[in-house]
């Protein structure tokens, strides 16, 4: 059974960081494109970003320079550091893996990811 399981939400001040994780168990993890979305009250589900399984990493422009996606294959958790954090960064966060050929060439799509975890929380006050 595939499951993912995100945490490290929380609320911070403008320009705080925060960093989650995702533990991950019931799939070849490592074999699999891994990427972070956000869904903010209103809006569409957003790729932010995604590590591919050979570490290579796509970013969102309105967060590449402030957010870091990592994955340790030991641990089977994905990470997704965040500093400089803004009051557009409040949202829902979710991990997500894919096994489609379609991450590959659409690598911050919703629709190229067939495996989620719930949401954590992450509020950025001014």
């Amino acid at each position: 059974q595939v499951q993912l399981v995100a945490a490290g939400g929380g609320s911070v001040q403008t320009g705080g960081s925060l960093r989650l994780s995702c533990v991950v168990s019931g799939f070849p993890y490592t074999t699999y494109s891994m990427a972070w979305f956000r869904q903010a009250p209103g809006k569409y589900r957003e790729g932010v970003a995604r590590i591919d399984s050979d570490g290579n990493t796509n970013y969102s422009d309105s967060v590449k320079g402030r957010f870091t996606i990592s994955k340790d294959n030991t641990k089977s958790t994905l990470y997704l550091q965040m500093n400089s954090l803004e009051p557009e960064d409040t949202a829902m966060y979710y991990c997500a893996a894919s096994s489609l050929r379609r991450a590959w060439g659409f690598p911050l799509s919703v629709a190229s990811y067939n495996n989620w975890g719930q949401g954590t929380q992450v509020t950025v006050s001014s």
